[in-house]
């Protein structure tokens, strides 16, 4: 498989595969060909860079009392941003990836072959605002990816209505603590053999803890920044629900290098 590839071979099953095997059975072989590139000075001849799940299950089929069934291929010499706009077009419609592992593969894409978000947006002939609405998925806490006991629960909605409340000090506290709870309890109900709280549920249940803490004062700021000697040099102050003011405090004799490690920060935990 291609290193990059969108797909987890890691977690293909006979299972979740079981349509594409089924289908090829009733076919007596591939509708269409995988495509893969060649390799040089490797112990393969090719990598699959789409075609991860007609491996899988021609492989399942030819231990399984198909040993006639053919791997058919259409090598094609691919750098790797066309490798990855020929598997994302294969694959963006598809329900048997979860948005969450999709948007991994995007936020790798943009670090790794695009300068900025608009490029790539233009490459893969999707809308800015969409690309960018996507990637908010890819930037929650891991906590909160774990507070999911499936996978393919986690939908870009989830972060598009979470991302507000995490930018309050004190809502990103309370979400990523009942997160915690609610993975420690999947792990419970495993072990126990019951039934995981549903995705919907969960997210029902992130969202109860965030908006308890929205109800802030509106007077002073959401956050401060301190210089090492206890001063405040740095607030987040929440005009609206989709602004924020940066105030930078001239009276803490800050310097610019701390002025430097703290504003970042400061955009990281609130932006």
């Amino acid at each position: 498989m291609w290193k990059h590839h969108n797909r987890d071979y890691a977690c293909l099953t006979e299972e979740n595969c079981r349509d594409l095997i089924d289908s090829i059975v009733s076919q007596g072989g591939q509708e269409q060909p995988a495509i893969v590139r060649p390799l040089k000075g490797e112990g393969a001849r090719y990598e699959v860079i789409a075609g991860a799940r007609r491996h899988f299950a021609i492989s399942w089929l030819r231990g399984h009392n198909y040993p006639q069934m053919m791997y058919y291929v259409e090598v094609r010499d691919l750098e790797d941003e066309e490798c990855f706009r020929l598997s994302d077009l294969e694959n963006r419609n598809r329900k048997d990836i979860s948005d969450y592992e999709r948007v991994l593969d995007y936020r790798g894409a943009l670090e790794r072959y695009y300068d900025t978000q608009q490029e790539m947006a233009k490459r893969l002939n999707v809308a800015e605002n969409w690309l960018s609405r996507f990637l908010l998925l890819a930037n929650l806490p891991t906590e909160i990816v774990n507070a999911f006991a499936d996978i393919n629960d986690l939908k870009l909605r989830h972060a598009r209505d979470l991302s507000p409340l995490l930018k309050t000090a004190a809502g990103r506290k309370k979400i990523i603590a009942a997160a915690a709870d609610l993975a420690g309890q999947h792990k419970s109900d495993k072990s126990a053999g019951a039934k995981p709280m549903q995705g919907p549920q969960v997210f029902q249940q992130l969202v109860k803890a965030g908006k308890a803490n929205s109800k802030r004062s509106k007077r002073g700021p959401i956050a401060e920044y301190r210089t090492k000697a206890g001063k405040p040099m740095l607030a987040i102050n929440g005009n609206t629900k989709n602004s924020m003011t940066v105030v930078i405090d001239r009276r803490s004799d800050a310097d610019i290098g701390d002025l430097e490690r703290a504003f970042p920060k400061a955009l990281k935990e609130h932006c």
